[in-house]
């Protein structure tokens, strides 16, 4: 894609080639002061590290090219990091934490969902996991990934477990010895691995789960040749495999048997993340469809003049509106105390993760071939939407498939008795 970026000297606010019409459109009444200045800030940092690579990152291949370093670096110098932390470990001790948090991921998901991704996974799973640690846990191991001097990882997804987590499905185990632990089993998809220097692992103990933090030059530890994948190609997935590993009693991350819980408040706070994404990715499509239609002309004037595509921009901006003002509210409850925000996290991550599929397919469909380019052989340039289709299927798939989602409202609407 390419962007264009200045600052209007008079606001101070950051313009873009193409316009940010939900700069127009949204009016952002959730949100308190410290949001709309963290939004500022990494809008900023986005169009200055991230938007300058984001189409290499977008084409690149996950086992040739690896993982996106200089976007890491970028971030970490910035400072993007300490966002979702308390002072305690170097973070910026906001007062609405995940709210900013989940901002961040959508100003970073409009250049690149691979960036967004490794920023969500390295803050909000493997980030505020290690959160709910001890002292000593958080300082050893959290303070440095605020300071972007380690990558973190998670890992509960396994071959034959994903969606569900439940201890009957989670074959990894970890035993308890004379010092500590042993593990062994097999993690996979798991971002960030590759180079990680460390991964929050959900492992059954007995007839329940348990968390551990788990280095990756652990002895029988063994990162897995990275996925070759649709979209996302910055953001490196592997396999991680654990071959008898042995921990000290110190590894295991809160109470014996509690990791389900870790697991699922952390997995909500993700859902929260992954629909900023989407929205982030949906508003960027948005925005250069509306861009194209005005300036493509067909039949005697711009396609922007014909009421299919003035109905359906319509809609989509009521969805993007729609689906953004769900994340900001389950975060702001996140940021209440409430550890699981629901039913909001859910209906964010369906209609943030919709929403984003549904414009990137409207996007190529306005751009017509070269919508379906990815490169174009007359002088090379970036195909301008088609990152978007192939980034933004994932978001419905992971961090809790979106059929999941719907059977967690159901719950809400119905009781568990019937649903289950």
């Amino acid at each position: 894609m390419t962007t264009i970026h200045a600052v209007d000297a008079d606001t101070d606010v950051d313009t873009y080639d193409p316009p940010r019409i939900a700069d127009r459109l949204y009016h952002d009444l959730l949100s308190p002061p410290e949001i709309a200045q963290v939004r500022r800030r990494v809008r900023r940092v986005a169009a200055d590290t991230i938007a300058p690579i984001a189409s290499r990152i977008a084409r690149g291949d996950e086992r040739i090219d690896g993982f996106p370093r200089d976007a890491f670096d970028s971030l970490a110098s910035a400072g993007v990091f300490r966002i979702p932390f308390a002072g305690d470990v170097g973070g910026d001790d906001l007062t609405h934490r995940a709210t900013a948090t989940a901002v961040a991921v959508e100003e970073l998901a409009y250049y690149s969902n691979s960036v967004a991704a490794i920023f969500d996974v390295h803050c909000i799973l493997a980030g505020n996991a290690v959160n709910q640690g001890t002292d000593a846990q958080r300082q050893r191991w959290l303070a440095p990934v605020v300071a972007g001097e380690i990558v973190g990882s998670f890992a509960t997804s396994e071959p034959a477990a994903s969606s569900d987590l439940s201890p009957a499905a989670v074959t990894t185990e970890a035993t308890r010895t004379a010092t500590g632990w042993v593990l062994h089993g097999r993690k996979r998809w798991i971002t960030n691995s590759a180079v990680a220097s460390f991964v929050v692992v959900l492992a059954r103990t007995g007839t329940r789960l348990s968390t551990f933090i788990v280095p990756t030059d652990t002895p029988g530890v063994t990162i897995g040749t990275p996925d070759r994948k649709l979209g996302n190609k910055g953001q490196i997935t592997a396999d991680v495999i654990l071959d008898q590993v042995h921990l000290d009693a110190d590894a295991l991350l809160g109470e014996e048997g509690g990791g389900l819980k870790i697991a699922l408040q952390t997995l909500t706070y993700g859902r929260i993340g992954i629909a900023a994404a989407g929205v982030g990715m949906a508003q960027a499509a948005f925005d250069h469809t509306a861009q194209h239609l005005a300036r493509r002309h067909a039949f005697g004037g711009p396609l922007a003049g014909k009421q299919h595509w003035q109905f359906l921009m319509a809609d989509r901006a009521t969805a993007i509106e729609s689906a953004r003002d769900l994340y900001l509210k389950a975060a702001l409850r996140l940021d209440s105390g409430v550890a699981f925000p629901e039913p909001e996290a859910a209906m964010a991550k369906l209609r943030g993760t919709e929403i984003s599929v549904d414009m990137a397919r409207d996007a190529v469909q306005a751009f017509g071939g070269l919508g379906f380019t990815q490169s174009l052989g007359a002088d090379d340039t970036d195909g301008p939407v088609e990152a978007f289709y192939r980034d933004s299927k994932i978001g419905e798939i992971y961090e809790g498939a979106n059929e999941v989602q719907k059977w967690v409202l159901a719950r809400q609407i119905f009781g568990r008795e019937i649903t289950g």
